[in-house]
């Protein structure tokens, strides 16, 4: 997949989330964020803000959930001592269950795979054509002394 084309699934997938029903529909990123964010703000009245904790198991996913949060409007952040994988953030429960945080799974696989595709092509190719896990094997036995 080259760069033009991820770019274009997460466009896809952008629109999507943000309500669009027509398959022709082929308007710009920035209005499908409108239409996220006047979603997020019709939420606020009805349902209560609480604190979610997020935790991401790899640098790439809290980097890509920080920036689906801020382009929303919301502010991410974390409390002293809190782990750096952790992202806590200020926002309704339907908003996360709707919205947020399925686009943020979709969006993430995408780049997971992207993101391996180009880590296993630059090992295969530059380091050693095998990459894949090392072999599994029983312990030795211990020697009772």
């Amino acid at each position: 997949m080259t760069e033009e084309e991820l770019i274009a699934k997460l466009e896809k997938i952008e629109r999507l989330f943000a309500g669009a029903t027509t398959p022709g529909e082929r308007n710009a990123a920035s209005e499908a964020r409108q239409r996220i964010q006047s979603r997020l703000e019709t939420l606020e009245p009805e349902e209560p803000v609480v604190e979610f904790r997020f935790t991401m198991t790899n640098e790439w996913s809290r980097r890509l959930f920080s920036a689906l949060v801020r382009r929303h409007g919301l502010r991410p952040f974390r409390y002293k001592n809190q782990r750096y994988t952790t992202v806590m953030v200020w926002v309704s429960k339907r908003f996360v269950d709707e919205t947020l945080w399925p686009e943020f799974e979709k969006l993430d696989d995408i780049l997971t795979n992207y993101l391996s595709s180009i880590t296993d092509n630059l090992i295969n190719k530059h380091i050693h054509k095998n990459s894949g896990e090392a072999d599994v094997v029983d312990a030795p036995e211990r020697l009772e002394g």
